[in-house]
């Protein structure tokens, strides 16, 4: 808390992606299952599932709803909201990367990205621990799907 960079990851999200690259147009809608919290120490992993962090007996999910942006031909950035803990913010993800390639194993098209974003987890309510190291958590997010026939 403070001391060095925490790192963590939620093994366990879905979703769906609609993009039409023709009309510049898309959407996101994603859940993450907030009980898959997972910082690579189990005693930690349980304590961010307890009442002062994600609290995933009262709010097992957290959820991403949003619309793609262009620029030029490719997506660009995500205007959304998340909720989480019940709480419900505006939450900007910019597209560092974007690439579409014939998948080679399922033989169709499939697309991913790099995003990249910050929320201040005291704006959702979740404020134990900010004394130690800030309220700031980056979020990076890779994504791939594949496109329904």
């Amino acid at each position: 808390m403070g001391i060095s960079m925490f790192r963590g990851k939620f093994n366990k999200t879905t979703g769906t992606i609609t993009l039409d690259r023709a009309a510049k147009t898309g959407t996101v809608e994603i859940k993450i299952d907030t009980s898959t919290v997972d910082f690579g120490h189990d005693e930690l992993n349980k304590h961010l599932r307890g009442p002062e962090y994600f609290n995933v007996e009262k709010f097992p999910s957290a959820t991403y709803k949003g619309t793609i942006k262009f620029e030029g031909d490719e997506p660009k950035e995500i205007d959304g909201q998340l909720t989480l803990l019940g709480v419900t913010k505006p939450v900007k993800l910019e597209i560092e990367d974007f690439k579409c390639i014939q998948h080679p194993f399922y033989k169709k098209e499939a697309c991913g990205a790099d995003a990249e974003g910050e929320i201040d987890r005291s704006a959702f309510g979740m404020t134990k621990g900010v004394e130690f190291g800030g309220s700031k958590v980056e979020l990076d997010i890779q994504v791939e799907g594949l496109k329904k026939s």
